[in-house]
C-alpha cells in the first residue's frame, strides 16, 4: 500500500476530492493512504504561528523552517526513504514521466506552501523534489497537491478496472491519446471510422497509432521535439507534409 501525508494549512480544501470518484475508490481497496497533517499542529510558540517577516525586508510572509522540519520528521519516522516534495512555482514541470515515477514509490510526502514562500533551508536540507504544476502563480500548494496525488494513485496496481488504461492514456506513450468513440456507430450523421468495426485488431492497433501521432502533431507539436520516430511513423509525416503541399 502506498502511503500519502499531505502537509498543509486548510486540510478542509481536500475531502471533497480525496472522497469521491477513483480516489475514494483505490482508498476502499487498500491501494493507498492518504493522510491530512496540518502543520500548524507542530509550532512550537503559544500562538502557533507558521509564517514570520522575511529577513532583509520585503512584502509578504515566510514559512518559517521548525514546524515543516518536525512536521516532516513525525510522519517520515518508520520510513526515512520517503520522497518529500515541495510545490513550489520554482520547482520542475509536473509530467506524465514525474507521474509514474512516483507511483513507484512507498511513502510521498506533500508540502503545500503558502503567503510569500518558504525558508530556504526548507528547500536545501528537507525535500527531495521541487514540483510545479504549470507556469502560473496560485493561492497556495493545495490545488498542485490534489493534481499530484490524483494522478499518481490512478497508476497504482489494481486502481483502474482496466489495467491498460494507464498505458493508453495521453502522455504515456509519449503522444497524445488517439480519438475514441462509442455506440451509436451513426450519430445525427456523424459515422464512427469504418475500421474501428472492423473487427481486425491489427487494422485498429496501426490506426489508433497513426491517429495518435496526427493529433499530437496538430495540437502539441513539441512533444515530437525529442520523441524516438519509427520508420514508419517518420513516413506518415512525410506523406501528411506531402498533402499539404
Amino acid at each position: 500500500m502506498m502511503r500519502i501525508d499531505i502537509l498543509t494549512l486548510f486540510p478542509d480544501m481536500f475531502p471533497g476530492v480525496l472522497n469521491e470518484s477513483i480516489l475514494k475508490k483505490a482508498q476502499e481497496k487498500g491501494a493507498v493512504n492518504i493522510r491530512l497533517v496540518n502543520f500548524r499542529e507542530f509550532a512550537d510558540n503559544k500562538h502557533k504561528t507558521v509564517d514570520d517577516y522575511p529577513y532583509g525586508g520585503g512584502a509578504g510572509m515566510v514559512l518559517k523552517p521548525q514546524p515543516i522540519f518536525d512536521a516532516v520528521e513525525h510522519v517520515t519516522a518508520e520510513s526515512p526513504g520517503a520522497r518529500i516534495i515541495l510545490l513550489c512555482p520554482q520547482g520542475e514541470r509536473y509530467t506524465q514521466k514525474k507521474a509514474e515515477e512516483l507511483a513507484k514509490e512507498e511513502h510521498l510526502v506533500l508540502i503545500c506552501g503558502h503567503y510569500e514562500g518558504y525558508d530556504e533551508r526548507i528547500r536545501q536540507y528537507l525535500v527531495t523534489d521541487e514540483i510545479s504544476i504549470g507556469d502560473y502563480i496560485l493561492t497556495g500548494g493545495e490545488l498542485g497537491a490534489m493534481v499530484i496525488v490524483d494522478s499518481v494513485v490512478r497508476l497504482l496496481p489494481g486502481v483502474l478496472g482496466n489495467e491498460a488504461s494507464p498505458v493508453d492514456d495521453s502522455f504515456s506513450s509519449g503522444l497524445l491519446e488517439y480519438p475514441q468513440y462509442t455506440r451509436p456507430a451513426d450519430f445525427r450523421g456523424m459515422k464512427v471510422p469504418d475500421v474501428l468495426l472492423s473487427g481486425n485488431h491489427q487494422l485498429i492497433a496501426e490506426w489508433r497509432e497513426k491517429e495518435s501521432l496526427r493529433r499530437t502533431v496538430q495540437k502539441r507539436p513539441d512533444l515530437l521535439v525529442d520523441y524516438p520516430l519509427t520508420e514508419k511513423q517518420k513516413q506518415w509525416l512525410k506523406e501528411w507534409e506531402q498533402e499539404r503541399e
